[in-house]
């Protein structure tokens, strides 16, 4: 057992990506993030359907299309599969802490 808020990071250099529950068909991921983001040229190009949710902190993810979803807290956001996407700003003084859902 595991409590999604132990074992936090007291330094996050890079984005802390945590398998929780991997099966032939889900993945469930914790992302920690603190000012990180995508890089400006990259976007997520995934071949699986993605639901996430902020559960501490707030982010904004951007889309090919120029839409910005802005999260806070609670928010959370369906990403069907080849959905181009990228994490587009994370608030730099706290940990945002995501639950990302990966399914086919």
């Amino acid at each position: 057992m595991m409590n999604i808020f132990s074992q936090l990071p007291a330094k996050l250099d890079n984005e802390e990506f945590t398998d929780l529950l991997k099966t032939d068909s889900v993945r469930i991921e914790r992302i920690v993030s603190q000012g990180h983001i995508t890089p400006v040229d990259e976007w997520y190009d995934q071949s699986e359907n993605e639901w996430v949710i902020v559960l501490e902190g707030r982010a904004e993810v951007s889309f090919t299309n120029g839409e910005i979803k802005r999260l806070e807290k609670g928010d959370h956001l369906y990403i069907p599969a080849h959905q181009k996407h990228r994490v587009s700003w994370t608030e730099p003084n706290i940990l945002t802490i995501w639950l990302a859902v990966f399914f086919n």
